[in-house]
């Protein structure tokens, strides 16, 4: 993450968690692509086409290759599995994290989701990206679920920040859920942002349906 006020960039390696979430994906079995999740119009299959998509998208954003990958808005049409999405979600993840070893892609400004940003939020939205839906797609599928600290510690850091500089005192991403000051750093990095870090399959869900 980076301090606005400091010009010194601190860059992590995203591969960690890349690799994590790519080995959730991988116990996902087919039967579980109907299931709900905790982001409220996503089933699984819609939770890893939006992974799919976003690891496309901020690969390219590290790289700094902007185009329609970066231009399109998370909240366009329903995200989708495509063909060979085993193959291609877990590799589009390296590429990801190996964009991101680069120093220049958290230097300068670039672009995802259609919102230019700086380079190092950009890393930092990609973390908590990783993350979150890391813990959406765990929980839905049934799957243990332990992020990388680095990746865990920028997310919370960054959702942190949005929520204090939101004007009503809740998250961008859906009203935050309080959690308590003392709880594990997930569950207060799921609860900034919008969901219950208690959800189970089967609970009523509400938040936005992606973290960033």
């Amino acid at each position: 993450m980076t301090d606005t006020t400091d010009t010194t960039i601190t860059t992590f390696d995203l591969g960690p968690q890349a690799r994590i979430l790519a080995g959730l994906a991988e116990g996902v079995r087919d039967e579980q692509l109907a299931d709900r999740t905790p982001c409220p119009r996503y089933a699984v299959r819609h939770l890893l086409g939006h992974l799919t998509g976003l690891a496309v998208a901020f690969r390219d954003a590290g790289r700094k290759d902007l185009g329609a990958t970066t231009d399109t808005s998370p909240d366009g049409a329903l995200p989708d599995l495509g063909p060979g999405w085993r193959e291609k979600l877990p590799r589009v993840l390296d590429e990801l994290a190996d964009a991101w070893r680069d120093p220049d892609a958290w230097t300068g400004m670039t672009r995802a989701g259609g919102v230019d940003l700086p380079g190092a939020v950009a890393g930092a939205v990609a973390a908590d990206e990783l993350v979150i839906h890391g813990w959406d797609l765990a929980r839905a599928t049934g799957q243990d679920y332990v992020p990388d600290p680095a990746a865990l510690r920028a997310s919370y850091e960054f959702l942190r920040a949005a929520a204090e500089e939101s004007d009503s005192g809740g998250g961008i991403f859906g009203p935050v859920v309080p959690v308590p000051e003392d709880a594990p750093l997930l569950d207060r990095a799921v609860g900034l942002s919008g969901r219950d870090p208690g959800w189970r399959p089967g609970q009523e869900t509400g938040g936005s349906d992606h973290s960033g």
